[in-house]
């Protein structure tokens, strides 16, 4: 068994993104959208019970009447408490206000999972990490289009960004 990663939940937040009913729907490598969005939700559960931040991000369209449908979070996803971020653009980061919210709850580290793992994801990832924060990735709570896209971002850009690990490994002890 491979070694547990101690976060502080004081100063962590968990990242979800796009887990939205059209994405989680959609054909993707190398698993369901809905094996994603259930260790999502287990992630998202230690994490409310340890007291730290979950974020969830989901986009909008810009510049359209309506959005597509499905264009919410998964039913039940959301909870009192969590921090939801509507972007128009692929990162989380871009006119959303989100590293000031982060700021304003202390939180240097960030846990991420979401869809796809290429897009999104990364996308929020490199800013997040331009913006100084540490980074975990959770490599079964992710996935992509392609097995290939998924494994080039969590074999080779992942590894130079942050910590990978599974959401086994993921524990939350104040520091």
């Amino acid at each position: 068994m491979t070694a547990p990663l101690t976060l502080d939940p004081t100063r962590t937040a968990l990242v979800l993104v796009d887990l939205m009913e059209r994405i989680v729907a959609l054909p993707l490598e190398p698993r369901k959208g809905t094996e994603v969005l259930l260790t999502a939700e287990e992630l998202a559960r230690t994490f409310r019970s340890a007291g730290a931040p979950v974020v969830l991000l989901r986009v909008e369209r810009p510049s359209v009447a309506e959005q597509p449908p499905g264009s919410s979070l998964a039913a039940g996803l959301l909870r009192d408490g969590d921090l939801e971020v509507v972007k128009g653009t692929v990162g989380g980061f871009q006119g959303t206000r989100l590293d000031e919210r982060l700021r304003e709850r202390g939180i240097t580290t960030l846990v991420f999972g979401g869809i796809a793992t290429n897009l999104g994801v990364e996308s929020t990832a490199r800013a997040a990490a331009d913006l100084g924060y540490a980074l975990v990735f959770v490599e079964d709570a992710m996935t992509a289009f392609t097995a290939a896209e998924h494994e080039a971002s969590i074999r080779l850009d992942f590894p130079r960004l942050g910590s990978v690990v599974t959401a086994s490994q993921v524990r939350l002890t104040p520091g």
